[in-house]
C-alpha cells in the first residue's frame, strides 16, 4: 500500500464515509483547524477544501491564541499561503502528493530552515538564518506540507519544562498557569490547541512524550536511527531523537511515513527498509502480550495518574492477548542505574558542542542552561567512553528481552506538570523537571520507539499519558496498539477551552 492510499485505508467504508461528511460539516461550520490530518487531507484530496483555507485558518487562531500561549518564535505567514496557494494549483490540476499535500505543520526551532531563523530559544542564535534544510525537512516540502513556522522551547532542548527560553517560556493550553512540558513545549501547546494539524519535535530524555502527555496529544519517539537527525540543532548526537506530535494516532503514522528512512548525511541513520505503518494500524491487538516493568516506572506515581493506569491496564488487558509484569530490560536489571552513563553522555555531548560559545558569550545563555552546559566539562574521557559503552550493552540487551513479550505499558509521566511559577527560579527548576522526565529518560539510552497517548486528566484536569513502548524498529506495532486505545477511548477528543473557539 503506498503512502497516498494511506488516508483512504484510514477512512474507508460507510464508516469513512460518515467521518468525511461529519469533517465536512466542521469545516463548513468555520472550525477547520478542528479537523485532524487524516481528514483536513482526505477533503483537501476530494477538494472539498483548499489548502488555502485551511493555512488561513491556522494563522487566524496563530494571532489570536498565541499571545497567551507563546508557542510560536517565528511565523511565516507569507511563505506558508504561497505554498498553501502552490499546492492547491498542483491538487487541482490532480497532482496531489500525498496526505501531507497542502496541510500546514509547524516545526520545534532546533530544525534548519533555509532562509528562515532556526534560533534553538536562544540569544546565541536569534539571528541564525540556515543555508538549508534539515533532512526532514526537506522530506515534509517534498511531500507538499505547508510550513506555518517555528516553535518555542526550551533553550537547546536542554530541559524538561519549556521554561527557560530567550523568548520566554510557553503555556500550558489546558491552563496556561501550568507547564506544558519540555523541551518541544511549544509543539505540543501548538497542536492541542489547534494551531497546526501537526508539529515535528525532538526527544533527547522525553521531549516529545512528556509534553505529549501535558498537554492531551500524541507523541512518537521512533527508534534511534529511524529519523534522521541531520540539520537539527543537537543536544546529544547518542540521544537525540526527532518525531511527530499529532492529534491522533493516525496523524502520527502519516507524518512517521515521511520523515523516517536512511540518511547517508547522519552518522547515527539506520538504513533498514521503512514499512508502511498505514497497513496495519487498525489491525487485530488480540496477539499482543504485553509486559508491565513495576520497578521504576510505577514508583512514586501521583494518585490521578496512577488512578487513570490502573483504567488503562483493565481496558488493554482486553484488547490483546497476555499482560505480565517483567523486570527491566537495562543490561544490569535496573532502569535507575542506566541513569548513570545517560547522564555522562548527555553532558560531555552537550558540553562539547556548546564549549566554544559557552567560553566566548555566556551572556547570552539563560542562567539554567549554562550551569546544565558547564557541567559537561567535569566528565572525564574515560567515564564517557564507559557510558557509550554501557549505551551499547543497554540497548542490545533491551532488544533481545522482547522475545516473552510484544510491547511494554507504562505512564508517560510520574507526575503532573508543575505550574511555571515553581519552575520559574534556575536554582531549584531542575529537580522538578527530573520528576517529570522520570519516566522517559531511560528510554532514549535504550533507543526503543516509544508513544504517548492521552489516557484521561488529573483533578486539576490536566492531561495524563500512557506510554507504550516497543522493540527496536516496532513503531508499526506501537502504532498499532496505540490506535486500538485510542479507538477504545475519548480521551483525545478531547479540547482545551482556549480551542473550542
Amino acid at each position: 500500500m503506498s503512502r497516498r492510499v494511506f488516508v483512504k485505508s484510514a477512512l474507508a467504508g460507510a464508516a469513512g464515509s460518515v467521518l468525511l461528511k461529519s469533517a465536512a460539516a466542521r469545516a463548513a461550520a468555520g472550525a477547520p483547524t478542528a479537523l485532524s490530518l487524516a481528514e483536513a487531507a482526505q477533503l483537501v484530496r476530494r477538494k472539498k477544501i483548499s489548502p488555502v483555507e485551511l493555512t488561513q485558518a491556522c494563522l487566524d487562531r496563530i494571532e489570536k491564541l498565541n499571545p497567551s500561549l507563546n508557542a510560536f518564535i517565528t511565523v511565516t505567514a507569507e511563505s506558508a499561503l504561497a505554498g498553501a496557494r502552490s499546492a492547491e494549483a498542483e491538487i487541482s490540476r490532480d497532482g496531489w502528493r500525498g496526505p501531507l499535500h497542502g496541510i500546514p505543520i509547524a516545526l520545534k526551532d532546533l530544525l534548519d530552515t533555509a532562509g528562515v531563523p532556526t534560533t534553538a530559544g536562544s540569544a546565541l542564535f536569534k539571528e541564525r538564518i540556515p543555508q538549508q534544510d534539515a533532512e526532514v525537512v526537506r522530506r515534509l516540502k517534498a511531500a507538499g506540507a505547508v510550513l506555518l513556522g517555528k516553535l518555542n522551547m526550551h533553550e537547546f532542548a536542554y530541559g524538561g519544562s519549556s521554561a527557560f527560553s530567550h523568548f520566554g517560556p510557553v503555556h500550558n493550553p489546558w491552563n496556561l498557569a501550568y507547564s506544558p512540558g519540555g523541551s518541544s513545549g511549544g509543539s505540543a501547546a501548538a497542536v492541542a490547541a489547534q494551531l497546526c494539524y501537526a508539529a515535528l519535535g525532538s526527544d533527547t530524555g522525553g521531549s516529545i512524550r512528556e509534553p505529549a502527555a501535558y498537554c492531551g496529544i500524541v507523541g512518537l519517539k521512533p527508534t534511534y536511527g529511524r529519523v534522521s537527525n541531520s540539520g537539527a540543532i543537537p543536544l546529544s548526537w547518542s540521544l537525540d531523537h526527532l518525531g511527530p506530535m499529532t492529534r491522533t494516532v493516525s496523524d502520527a503514522a502519516l507524518l512517521l511515513q515521511v520523515i523516517a528512512g536512511y540518511d547517508p548525511r547522519d552518522p547515527g541513520s539506520t538504513d533498514v527498509p521503512v514499512p508502511d505503518y498505514a497497513a496495519g494500524i487498525d489491525g487485530a491487538t488480540s496477539a499482543l502480550r504485553l509486559g508491565i516493568p513495576r520497578d521504576y516506572f510505577y514508583e512514586n506515581l501521583h494518585p490521578d495518574i496512577q488512578a487513570a493506569m490502573q483504567a488503562a491496564l483493565d481496558l488493554l488487558r482486553k484488547l490483546t492477548r497476555t499482560q505480565r509484569d517483567v523486570p527491566p530490560l537495562a543490561a544490569d536489571a535496573s532502569y535507575a542505574s542506566i541513569l548513570d552513563p545517560y547522564v555522562a553522555i548527555l553532558t560531555a555531548e552537550a558540553y562539547e558542542f556548546h564549549k566554544d560559545s559557552v567560553a566566548k558569550t555566556p551572556e547570552l545563555y539563560q542562567v539554567a542552561t549554562l550551569k546544565r552546559i558547564r557541567a559537561g566539562a567535569d566528565v572525564t574521557l574515560s567515564t564517557y567512553m564507559q557510558s557509550r559503552r554501557r549505551l551499547d550493552q543497554a540497548r542490545h540487551a533491551a532488544a533481545r528481552s522482547f522475545a516473552d513479550v510484544d510491547l511494554l505499558i507504562t505512564p508517560t509521566a510520574a507526575v503532573p506538570p508543575f505550574a511555571l511559577s515553581e519552575l520559574g527560579d534556575p536554582g531549584t527548576a531542575r529537580p522538578l523537571e527530573l520528576r517529570m522526565l522520570h519516566n522517559t529518560r531511560p528510554l532514549n539510552l535504550l533507543g526503543l520507539p516509544t508513544i504517548s497517548v492521552p489516557c484521561g486528566f488529573t483533578a486539576e484536569h490536566l492531561p495524563i499519558g500512557l506510554q507504550i513502548t516497543g522493540p527496536p524498529g516496532g513503531e508499526a506495532t506501537v502504532l498499532r496498539l496505540a490506535r486500538a486505545y485510542e479507538r477504545a477511548t475519548a480521551w483525545h477528543q478531547s479540547t482545551p477551552v482556549m480551542s473550542a473557539g
